[in-house]
């Protein structure tokens, strides 16, 4: 009798492809839905705080809001990742904004926009986890791979990004009918978006990538002793100067982007512009962000990241002069906005495939919550700043105060790179 064929047994590398294949689908699924709940709910949340405040200053906190409760989020969300790896982390996000959506439907309904901003800082969880999500997918990543796999993840968000605005006015018609004021809908909408992630990331991400890569790696859990994340951060960067630099050009690539897109609709409304022609603008800027990043992972493995980051840096320099100059053009405007969204992409890939590839899987979480808590402070902090300028200056002085701040980084990142350093160039 002849015995039954055996399967051939299944190596180590092999499983950790299979499991890293399984991640990045099980992450760009929750970016897609996420995003959806994000940029949903974000599409009227200006319009409904001027609505309920009577005021448009008050009404520019909504985006503030969600930017804060992005940067507040993020230091706690790698603190559970630490702890109990990728899936608690972002569960805890995602479930954070699901609660701002309820409080945001509740805050409509009783007419009180302190509480609706109250809402919004928590409804940042699910920018938290969208920039979370990123850094989860480099994990397993081998060697050369990290910015290819983390780039999948970022033109996930393009889908949620696009689809989202389109979908509020049908959330709004819907949740009338189901007996909800106008426009709680699209928070309502945004919160089942938020708790089909959730579902998502609880259910299918498994094995946890950041629980198994410490296993392959022989990587100890920080354990409960290690629960000051910011010091833990800290600790590892001043061992990893390339991790420094990473966390440096991502911060910049954000402010420019931020601080340059945010004052670009107002500068088009002045102009002239309608509302058809500022939304064509901000759509091409946010598929230069993007639509090409899986491109941009590419060019950052094959090239080094340090070069991408620098073609990045001259991207925004290009894309601040282009709006600086632009007057009343709006096909330069428009060039500038496309040529701004590429650089950001160029820095938050590069960079962060960086910061992935620089630090020790141990102090990784931390290091990389830091990474989101700058870069969404630096955000915020920045279209402050370009209001301001924009305000008592103009909109080509803003072109000017953020061309000389990238190329005084990207000099910088020029100049130290001579000096050889341990970490991943």
């Amino acid at each position: 009798m002849t015995s039954a064929p055996t399967k051939p047994a299944v190596s180590p590398s092999d499983r950790i492809s299979r499991v890293q294949r399984r991640t990045l689908v099980v992450l760009s699924a929750a970016q897609i839905v996420g995003g959806v709940g994000v940029a949903v709910g974000l599409a009227l949340s200006s319009v409904v705080v001027d609505e309920l405040s009577g005021s448009t200053v008050i009404s520019g906190f909504a985006g503030t809001a969600t930017v804060l409760g992005a940067a507040l989020l993020a230091l706690p969300t790698a603190k559970a990742s630490g702890q109990g790896g990728r899936r608690a982390g972002l569960s805890l996000a995602y479930l954070a904004a699901l609660a701002g959506c309820a409080i945001s439907v509740l805050a409509i309904s009783l007419r009180s926009w302190p509480l609706l901003l109250a809402g919004l800082v928590l409804v940042g969880g699910g920018s938290a986890a969208s920039l979370a999500s990123r850094y989860s997918a480099t994990d397993l990543s081998p060697k050369g791979r990290a910015a290819r796999h983390l780039s999948l993840v970022v033109w996930a968000s393009t889908i949620g990004s696009v689809a989202g605005p389109n979908l509020a006015k049908p959330a709004d018609q819907i949740g009338m009918r189901l007996g909800l004021v106008e426009k709680a809908g699209p928070f309502a909408f945004a919160a089942l978006a938020f708790a089909l992630a959730l579902i998502v990331v609880i259910g299918f991400l498994r094995p946890d990538p950041l629980t198994l890569a410490r296993e392959v790696n022989g990587s100890k859990d920080p354990g409960p002793g290690r629960n000051r994340t910011i010091r833990t951060a800290w600790l590892t960067l001043r061992t990893t100067p390339m991790a420094r630099r990473a966390l440096v050009m991502i911060a910049v690539s954000h402010t420019a982007m931020v601080s340059v897109m945010s004052m670009t609709p107002v500068k088009l409304h002045h102009d002239g512009s309608n509302l058809d022609v500022i939304g064509l603008v901000i759509s091409l800027h946010i598929a230069g962000m993007y639509v090409l990043s899986p491109v941009v992972g590419w060019l950052a493995d094959k090239a080094g990241k340090v070069p991408v980051l620098v073609l990045g840096m001259a991207l925004l320099l290009s894309a601040a002069a282009l709006a600086g100059t632009a007057g009343h053009r709006v096909w330069q405007v428009t060039a500038a906005l496309v040529l701004l969204g590429l650089g950001w992409s160029c820095g938050l890939v590069a960079g962060s495939a960086l910061v992935s590839e620089s630090v020790p899987l141990e102090g990784r979480p931390a290091v990389q919550g830091l990474s989101d808590l700058i870069m969404n402070v630096c955000g915020a902090t920045g279209t402050i700043v370009a209001g301001a300028i924009v305000g008592m200056l103009g909109y080509g002085m803003l072109g000017l105060v953020v061309g000389i701040m990238v190329a005084a980084a990207g000099l910088w990142l020029v100049a130290v790179r001579r000096h050889p350093t341990p970490d991943v160039p």
